[in-house]
Parts: C-alpha cells; sequence; structure tokens
C-alpha cells in the first residue's frame, strides 16, 4: 500500500478493475501540494500485492479497505471504475469508516446482459502464463486499461504482474471479473457521504446521460477518456478541490 502526508483529513485512492495502486504514482508530488492530510492508495484485493478472497462482492471488497484504514474522523474517497463502486459500499456506514464524501471517477452505470456473461466468462478462465515479462506487460496494460498511457517499462506495470521459474502472469486474480454489475442507485441511497460522479469527456464506460439519471452532481472533465486519472492528474485532482 502507499501511503503520504499527515493529518487529517485522510484520502483514500482506489484503482479499477484490473490495475494496482500505483496507478496513483504521478499524484504523489501534487498531494504533497493540494492535499492538506494522509493520504493511501492500497491494492484492492485479488490486485497487486493484495491476497485474493474466495468470493468477490463490493462489500467483501469494502470491509477489506476497511481494515486498512486507521482510526480517522474524517474520509474522503476517490475511486476509479471498480474502486469507485467500492467506495461508495465503504460510505454506507457498516465497515465503521466515518466517509464523508465519495467522487466515483468513470463508474460503468449500464451493463447488458451480454457485458455481464462475458465477465463471468473471464472470471472462470485460470491465469495466463507468458514465456517474457514484455509479453506478460502488454497483456496487464490491455486489461487494466493502461495500454497507450503508461509505457510497457514502467514500474507502474510491474506491480501488476507476477514471476515465477521464468514465466510471467498478470498479479490479479481472475476471479475479480465476477463482481458483476453495480446496484448504482441503492449504493447512492445507502451512502452516508456526499456523492459525486465524475467522468472523462470520451470515456465510452458510461455517458453525462446516464450519470445525470442517478440525482448527484456529476463532473465532465473535457478531452479525457476512461483513466482520466492517468490521462491527466493535473485536471482530475481538481475533483478534491471541494473536500480540501
Amino acid at each position: 500500500m502507499h501511503e503520504g502526508g499527515s493529518g487529517e483529513p485522510l484520502l483514500v485512492l482506489l484503482h479499477g478493475l484490473g490495475a494496482t495502486g500505483d496507478v496513483w504514482s504521478a499524484w504523489r508530488p501534487m498531494l504533497a501540494r493540494r492535499w492538506p492530510g494522509r493520504w493511501i492508495a492500497p491494492d484492492l484485493p485479488g490486485h497487486g500485492g493484495s491476497p485474493p478472497l474466495a468470493a468477490y462482492t463490493f462489500d467483501n471488497l469494502a470491509a477489506v479497505v476497511a481494515g486498512l484504514i486507521e482510526p480517522s474522523p474524517v474520509v474522503a474517497v476517490l475511486g476509479h471504475s471498480l474502486g469507485g463502486v467500492v467506495g461508495l459500499a465503504l460510505a454506507s456506514g457498516q465497515f465503521g469508516v466515518p466517509v464523508q464524501a465519495v467522487i466515483g471517477l468513470g463508474i460503468k452505470v449500464a451493463w447488458t446482459d451480454e457485458d455481464l456473461a462475458r465477465a463471468q466468462a473471464l472470471a472462470g478462465r485460470p491465469p495466463a502464463w507468458f514465456a517474457s515479462r514484455d509479453e506478460a506487460a502488454a497483456r496487464y496494460l490491455r486489461v487494466s486499461g493502461l495500454a497507450g498511457l503508461v509505457p510497457a517499462d514502467d514500474p507502474v506495470a510491474d506491480a501488476g504482474l507476477r514471476e515465477q521459474d521464468g514465466r510471467w502472469r498478470l498479479a490479479m486474480d481472475p476471479g475479480t471479473f465476477a463482481v458483476g454489475a453495480p446496484e448504482m442507485a441503492r449504493l447512492i441511497a445507502r451512502s452516508q457521504a456526499q456523492v459525486t460522479l465524475a467522468r472523462g469527456e470520451h470515456d465510452p464506460m458510461n455517458t453525462d446521460e446516464q450519470l445525470a439519471r442517478l440525482g448527484v452532481p456529476t463532473v465532465t472533465l473535457p478531452g479525457l477518456g476512461h483513466n482520466a486519472h492517468v490521462e491527466s492528474p493535473e485536471l482530475s485532482i481538481t475533483l478534491l478541490d471541494a473536500y480540501r
């Protein structure tokens, strides 16, 4: 888990499906200047250095994240995609974490039967092994949506890989795909935190209209796509300005 800063409030940065906490690495110098308290960026269960779960649900993921949070009177969560949904679950109050603000960036809020069937099929596959790090890194960047945004030789890619006996695989547990579609209306209704939904203007995973229908404040980041926090940390970090 990456962490930094001191004091309050605590910021929890949660990555998306397939990625790791290292995707927030470019944020670290900016957080030192722009965030007044502590921050943490863990690997979600089944990703990076975190162990897998027997079953993946948004509440199960949130329970693990809650266990990583030291007591803090004020907590804000900025989560990307899957991480945004986990942040909403964390804000339900059932995990003993006083979340006051959740910003969900790039959450896919509308799912088709085909989407769900594809995810279940991926969840049932064994991990793929590769003969070289470069092959595994290329797959990792595709799965995490970071292809074209992060060089294959970047340490961010290394965090998503594992080597064993000269072969390479993704650190991600394929079972994480089984988490399914979030019940966004229910998650928002039970949230005890102020909720903001954000997206990159060109994110194919959602639309402005889909987010607006959920009845909470929305923000569209101009010129960016699904991984807006990686494409432009400088623009994306402005999502925190209201909570500093």
